[in-house]
């Protein structure tokens, strides 16, 4: 009898062989992308590519996690600052005019639903942009986040992230780094777990499908459109030990967003691997109407709560998007890499990795 080959060896950090919580990611080369026929245009078309070792949190950034962060230093979030017009105005078609102060609000976008199934090409019949939303009130002014300290935190943007990663002395992922560590060593597979979305009738992540009886983005109101996130973990970990990988919340990486990178990564290597790609130095999207096609956006991974098969399956590793990076959204969080050159700096120096390298502040 033919023994089952070894599945990776799951390496988890205690604080002292490695930063705590995070998981090793042995480097090592990949298919990029996604030939399956349920894959988008901007996942085309698959190429090889390759990435060098790091470690991953284990989980997305907690509640818990990021309230330490703003408890250290004070960090305002951009959806607690009114929103800033020069950074608005690119994501708007040209001579827009600028809208009155008092129209500048802090706020942020949340899922509020609808009553019945509605046509899917007006995403603005599901999602508002709500005065007073933020990390703490991720659905408005009268939510809250008691008893969610393990949840990923949500309503926060790119440049948000990007600030906790400093104070953290930790990254965001390349797109290739975490494309890499959700296929946890399965080569194609349509999700992180394998080809079949609910082996065994068990489900597999925190996504619609399988989870809401209604069709999206159809919510009880009697329920006061009960569905959102759930605690880190709550669903199987993938062969590298990292949960949560898809589903839950949409995650942040560090590269630009180019609907069309993967096909000039493939046209300008021909074949050769990406080593380690950081993806391309501009933006380009052209499926937002009334968003002009080269407006800053960075990638946002991993789908969330909402991702269903009618109208978003980016519960799939090879799933892709761009995202305004001043956009805070009740589906949107992150988790973060080291390298481990760093991990072994900081222990030569004495400093704990999730601790303050700084106090990052601002908006």
């Amino acid at each position: 009898m033919t023994a089952k080959p070894a599945g990776p060896k799951v390496v988890l950090g205690d604080g002292k062989s490695g930063p705590a919580e995070m998981v090793w990611i042995e480097g090592g080369q990949f298919m990029m992308g996604s030939e399956s026929k349920v894959a988008q245009a901007n996942e085309r078309p698959a190429h090889p590519a390759s990435v060098s070792g790091f470690w991953m949190d284990r989980h997305h950034v907690t509640n818990a996690q990021f309230r330490q962060f703003v408890q250290a230093t004070g960090y305002k979030t951009t959806a607690e600052l009114p929103p800033d017009w020069e950074t608005l105005k690119p994501q708007l078609p040209p001579g827009t005019p600028k809208p009155p102060e008092s129209a500048l609000v802090p706020g942020a976008m949340v899922f509020v639903g609808t009553p019945a199934v509605v046509d899917y090409s007006d995403f603005s019949r599901w999602w508002r942009y709500v005065p007073g939303a933020d990390w703490r009130h991720p659905t408005g002014p009268d939510s809250n986040i008691d008893g969610k300290d393990d949840h990923p935190v949500v309503q926060v943007s790119y440049a948000d992230a990007k600030a906790y990663a400093e104070w953290a002395g930790k990254r965001l992922p390349t797109e290739a780094e975490w494309e890499y560590a959700a296929r946890g060593g399965l080569e194609q597979a349509t999700y992180v777990w394998g080809n079949d979305f609910a082996p065994g009738q068990k489900q597999m992540a925190n996504v619609w499908q399988g989870q809401q009886e209604r069709p999206f983005p159809v919510v009880s109101a009697k329920a006061g459109g009960a569905v959102g996130t759930s605690p880190v973990g709550s669903f199987p970990p993938n062969a590298y030990g990292l949960v949560d990988m898809t589903g839950n919340a949409w995650q942040w990486v560090s590269d630009w967003y180019r609907a069309d990178q993967f096909a000039r990564e493939a046209r300008i290597k021909a074949g050769k691997v990406a080593d380690n790609p950081l993806g391309p130095t501009d933006s380009f999207d052209p499926s937002e109407p009334g968003v002009p096609v080269n407006a800053p956006k960075r990638v946002t991974r991993g789908g969330s709560f909402l991702c269903n098969e009618d109208y978003c399956m980016s519960y799939r590793p090879s799933a892709r998007r761009g995202t305004d990076p001043y956009t805070s959204m009740s589906h949107l969080g992150f988790r973060l890499v080291m390298d481990d050159q760093l991990w072994k700096a900081r222990q030569q120096a004495k400093v704990p990795a999730g601790n303050a390298s700084g106090a990052a502040r601002g908006g």
